[in-house]
């Protein structure tokens, strides 16, 4: 089981650190390839850049829930939160209604936005 892990091409989990604007402050982000590949992919869905989609993500999770603590762990969860929803067959993928109550499962919490989870 484990060799579909280990196997991975190490340059998927080296990581990467990244500056962007987000309100005229600019801030560093350090998050592995293999997330930056996902919120480009994100990005992409909702034709904005990588930066833009962070940007968005950030307002959305201030409005929300106010400071986030950790940005970075949040922008990995909203990630893999992506992942398993693309690996749901399509009819099952719904905007989690309950979800802003703070439902778990997947995309509890998130909205979808033209199909991209954030």
């Amino acid at each position: 089981m484990c060799e579909v892990y280990v196997k991975a091409d190490p340059i998927l989990y080296e990581s990467r650190s990244r500056s962007l604007r987000i309100h005229g402050v600019v801030t560093t982000l350090r998050l592995e390839n293999l997330f930056w590949d996902t919120l480009a992919e994100m990005a992409a869905g909702e034709g904005v850049s990588t930066n833009q989609l962070i940007a968005t993500l950030h307002d959305e999770i201030v409005a929300f829930r106010g400071e986030v603590d950790n940005f970075a762990s949040f922008l990995r969860v909203t990630c893999m939160r992506y992942r398993q929803l693309q690996a749901q067959p399509s009819e099952q993928r719904t905007t989690p209604a309950g979800a802003a109550e703070g439902g778990g499962g997947v995309g509890g919490g998130l909205a979808l936005v033209g199909g991209a989870a954030r």
